[in-house]
């Protein structure tokens, strides 16, 4: 099993909790340049992401069960979920 990686993404730090993720991919559909399901139908980051951060803080707010945790790099606050 991968471990949860954080990936730097503009002013955002992004991470999905593997073990909160259920698949439903919804992530995917709204930000499908920066998440994709593994073999496991786990969703992961890609390295590198055309998607706006708008979308991606959308990807996160339409995951069922909070697997995307956002931090932003300025403060260190985590600004998804809250």
């Amino acid at each position: 099993m991968a471990e949860d990686k954080v990936v730097q993404i503009g002013k955002y730090k992004v991470k999905v909790i593997r073990d909160l993720c259920i698949g439903a991919a919804s992530c995917v559909a709204v930000s499908p340049d920066t998440f994709q399901l593994d073999s496991e139908n786990k969703a992961i980051i890609k390295e590198t992401s055309k998607d706006a951060e708008d979308n991606i803080m959308l990807a996160a707010q339409s995951c069922p069960t909070k697997a995307i945790v956002i931090v932003d790099n300025e403060t260190g606050e985590q600004v998804w979920p809250v």
